[in-house]
Formats: C-alpha cells, structure tokens, sequence
C-alpha cells in the first residue's frame, strides 16, 4: 500500500534498530523482521536450534578457511554479511547481483555492517555475463568457496561457467542452497554423476 518494496522496508527497519558496525546485531535485526514483519528469502541463522543454510554457510567456511568466496544471489546482503563475519582475515567476498533495486539495498546492508569494498566487492549484473569477467575485471583468480543462492535454473549453467573459465580452484567448495526444495535437479544430477565433484546434501530447516 506505501509503494515501498518489501527489502526497503526491511532496510529501513535494519537501519533505525541495528547497532552500525555490529554485523551480528544486523543480522539479528533482519531476523526479527523476518519472524515478526515480512518474510524475507535469507539463509537465516537459528530456528529453535535446528540448523539453517545461515548456518551450514558459517560452519563450512569455518572449516574450509578460504581466501577467496564468491556468492551467486546477493538479494538484500543477509547470506554477504552472514559469510563476511566467518571470513579468514585478509580474504575477499565477491558478491553477484543481477537486481539493481536489490543490490542498492544490499550494498546499505554490508556497509552498515561494517565491511569496506576491500572486503566485499558487490558487482551488479547478471551471472552469466558477470562471471566471463571476474578474472580480467575485478580480479577473482580462482574461487576457494562458492555460494548459490539465486535462481535454481541458473545453478548449471553457471557452475559450468565457473568451469570453463577455470575459476574454481583446486579442491574448492561449491555450496547450493535450495537443490532439493524449490529444487534444482539437473545441477544436482550434473554434480552427482560428472566426476569432478564429490557430494553431499545437508538438510536444513526452512527459514523463519
């Protein structure tokens, strides 16, 4: 009825409650809108102690301790600050967003988090032609971690772009959000059966 978007408005509630420079409290901000206002299609952190993608995200990352993280689907930035808190000091997180509008409240959401371009670069475009260019034009060599988060269709497709242009480094690992639920069966049988990957499904709980 306001004619404002739905992440604009989530934006203004983040922006009016969450602490400037506290990336968790901004995370816990979305949070509470999305329990308590509008849902919002983010990885989430905890749902009565179940896990979530949030954090199945942070637990990798923790693990793998990469350098280089490119994320597929920034949306409102929830997933780029969630991954940006559980990065090694000194690594970098590229993020691809197709959606200007989206990406104008992304961008908000990270600074207000606290993590300078140095940290996290957003670039705004679609995937497929963003990904031909990360090497020559914003300097990705080889991606240690990738997060798909944005249209399931587009998760082949882009995982064998990824390929073909030899950025994913050696023993790289590739996480895909959603695969089984709204789905994404042909990356899923690619990934299973191509030999250059091996597999796991981690169940999750939906978030909110």
């Amino acid at each position: 009825l306001t004619g404002v978007p739905r992440e604009q408005r989530a934006f203004q509630y983040v922006l009016a409650h969450a602490i400037p420079g506290d990336p968790r409290h901004v995370l816990q901000t979305f949070d509470q809108w999305s329990y308590r206002c509008e849902h919002l299609s983010s990885p989430g952190r905890a749902l009565r102690g179940l896990a979530t993608a949030g954090k199945i995200v942070e637990r990798l990352l923790h693990e793998r301790a990469p350098r280089t993280v490119l994320e597929l689907g920034t949306y409102c930035g929830y997933g780029t600050v969630l991954m940006a808190m559980a990065l090694p000091p000194g690594a970098r997180l590229y993020t691809v967003e197709p959606d200007p509008r989206h990406a104008t409240v992304a961008e908000k959401v990270i600074r207000l988090a606290g993590f300078d371009e140095e940290t996290v670069e957003l670039i705004v475009g679609p995937s497929e032609e963003v990904i031909p260019r990360l090497r020559e034009q914003h300097g990705l060599l080889k991606a240690e971690f990738v997060f798909m988060d944005h249209w399931k269709r587009c998760y082949l497709r882009d995982l064998q772009l990824l390929e073909a242009h030899e950025l994913l480094a050696e023993g790289a690992t590739v996480l895909a959000d959603n695969v089984v639920f709204p789905g994404a069966p042909h990356f899923l049988q690619y990934a299973k059966t191509c030999g250059k990957y091996r597999c796991k499904v981690h169940r999750a709980s939906l978030e909110y």
